[in-house]
């Protein structure tokens, strides 16, 4: 199942993805996590046709140059890589923790680390402060680690399931994440092309996050090589603000109160 924002790209890679993989079945599933009313019906759907969900990768990304809000006012980056996941995710969770070996991976990026000193509980959607797009963006990364650290937590402690939540990045890739920046990062980009990797090698610390029998609730993985720049996925730490447990706490409730989804753990 492909959730994806565009239908008719959605359907384009499931076409490629049916025709490498004989047998493979896959649908596609309309969802804007930009939309708090997109992302309700796209569970209530996804929660009616599957009665078990084995694996959620929570993979929706963007770098906004400029400032730009969700339908709800959200912060963009904020609003669609941690609290578009975080209703998602809940909404699901049920099911999710109802399907024994669920997983629940969510994409992070080693620019978590440049939120500075964490979140701006008191203006998370830049409304009182200039927008500067790098801290914008390392705040919602480092949203999806504390968002992960937490629900595993819960997890942990919930009874009747073995449903985990794990983290993953894929260092630096050669994707159109950044086709709309201005031309001085575009430049900058292409004079440091050699250092990053494809998009398939960028894959495989969520891949492996995914499918590895030996993943255990709470870990992050991303490229083995220097920096976490490329390489094949190993186990790497995050910085000690997302490991900040009244930081996750905090973040939770927050979340749960923009969103309005509540969730059972």
């Amino acid at each position: 199942m492909l959730a994806v924002r565009d239908i008719g790209a959605g359907t384009e890679a499931a076409a490629r993805i049916a025709d490498s993989r004989l047998g493979a079945t896959v649908s596609v599933q309309q969802l804007d996590l930009a939309s708090m009313r997109s992302i309700r019906s796209a569970a209530a759907d996804l929660r009616a046709s599957y009665p078990r969900i084995d694996l959620l990768i929570n993979n929706a990304g963007l770098v906004a140059f400029t400032k730009g809000s969700t339908e709800e006012g959200f912060e963009l980056h904020f609003g669609v890589c941690h609290l578009g996941h975080f209703a998602l995710t809940g909404l699901l969770l049920d099911t999710l923790m109802n399907t024994p070996g669920a997983r629940i991976v969510t994409v992070s990026s080693f620019g978590h680390r440049m939120a500075g000193d964490g979140i701006d509980f008191a203006d998370p959607h830049w409304q009182r402060r200039p927008y500067k797009w790098v801290q914008a963006y390392g705040q919602a990364k480092l949203a999806n680690l504390l968002f992960t650290y937490e629900l595993q937590r819960r997890l942990a402690a919930a009874s009747g399931t073995n449903a985990i939540a794990v983290a993953a990045h894929p260092g630096t890739t050669k994707t159109q994440l950044v086709r709309d920046a201005p031309i001085s990062i575009r430049l900058q980009n292409r004079l440091l092309g050699g250092l990053r990797q494809g998009a398939a090698m960028g894959a495989l610390p969520i891949l492996r996050a995914a499918t590895d029998p030996t993943v255990v609730g709470g870990q992050y993985f991303g490229p083995g090589g220097l920096g976490e720049l490329r390489g094949y996925p190993r186990i790497v730490s995050s910085s000690a603000t997302s490991r900040n447990a009244p930081l996750q706490r905090r973040l939770w409730e927050m979340s749960e109160d923009l969103t309005g989804v509540r969730y059972s753990v």
